[in-house]
């Protein structure tokens, strides 16, 4: 029976909520830090509440029943509103506030801005706390919008109608070798780029799996030699003849060493439009909000230092 007047813990509301945008109790899991018995037994205790299996598994995936359907809108405006409420009443001082910000990031953005964020703040807000997760292109818009993520700062490859963007700055990838590589002193053609062997980096940036899509082709051939983490690509290139697909800024700031050598691909990628990105649903929040604008300018600002010393040479 259902005990429809019994109090509903906020945390099973969450729980719903993971469950319905991610279709999945392993990643709602994941997303709320809850192991796989502690989800299972939300999961159980929110049927028993409302007298209903509410998701059931379709393959590998749990879909709604028709009475989940009928309780999502409320809920989440009971979420939505609730959030609001608490919003409102919280006065944010960057200054003084101890609150942990959790923050959504590439792993490309994690090297290049997170470094530069955390000096920034630790300038002006020197005791907020940041907690850094990848940045999941197929969830980071719904773990906004629930809460679990606060902002997130990289490139969305589909932005959502309620994301609040700010723009920081386009960067692009370019051919990383090292100075004294056989091609340094060349323009890389789709002949000579195919006679290459690459270092590959495992990242979820959609604009690098499209450079992977090209080196995968029959008909260009180059050869994918290592694949491993992203921050290891510059070690391995200064080291070896392995050439790597970069960021360019990125790339900017290893090249004042003068280890290596930067040209431009023979082929067109996609621009990598680089946001700081937060949800509309807490555009009341002071905190969020402060955030995101500092990150922002910091980024913004950076950028250009990073090409001026490139552009007197």
């Amino acid at each position: 029976m259902s005990r429809i007047h019994d109090h509903l813990d906020l945390n099973l509301l969450r729980v719903f909520l993971a469950i319905w945008d991610l279709r999945s109790l392993t990643a709602a899991g994941d997303r709320l830090g809850l192991t796989q018995p502690a989800i299972s037994h939300a999961l159980r205790r929110l049927r028993e509440r409302f007298g209903d299996p509410l998701f059931v598994r379709v393959a590998n995936r749990m879909l709604p029943t028709d009475a989940a359907v009928r309780l999502h809108e409320p809920l989440d405006q009971a979420f939505e509103l609730l959030n609001r409420t608490l919003q409102s009443g919280v006065v944010f001082d960057p200054r003084s506030t101890e609150r942990t910000f959790r923050v959504a990031m590439s792993d490309i953005a994690e090297v290049y801005i997170l470094p530069r964020l955390m000096s920034e703040l630790s300038r002006i807000s020197p005791f907020i706390r940041v907690h850094v997760v990848p940045l999941l292109p197929d969830s980071v818009v719904s773990s906004m919008r629930s809460g679990e993520i606060d902002l997130a700062i990289g490139a969305i490859s589909a932005p959502d109608k309620d994301l609040i963007s700010i723009d920081t700055f386009n960067d692009r990838y370019i051919c990383l070798v090292r100075a004294n590589h056989p091609v340094a002193k060349s323009r890389l053609t789709r002949s000579n780029f195919s006679r290459m062997r690459f270092f590959f980096a495992r990242t979820t940036s959609s604009v690098y799996q499209l450079a992977e899509q090209w080196l995968a082709d029959e008909d260009a051939r180059p050869r994918i030699a290592v694949r491993g983490h992203f921050t290891t690509a510059p070690e391995i290139v200064r080291h070896s003849d392995l050439a790597a697909i970069f960021p360019r800024l990125l790339a900017l700031d290893l090249h004042r060493a003068r280890d290596f050598r930067l040209l431009e691909l023979p082929f067109e990628l996609p621009p990598i439009e680089v946001r700081v990105h937060s949800h509309s649903r807490f555009a009341n929040d002071t905190g969020i909000k402060w955030l995101c604008q500092t990150a922002a300018a910091l980024l913004s600002q950076e950028s250009d230092d990073v090409r001026r010393p490139k552009e007197r040479r």
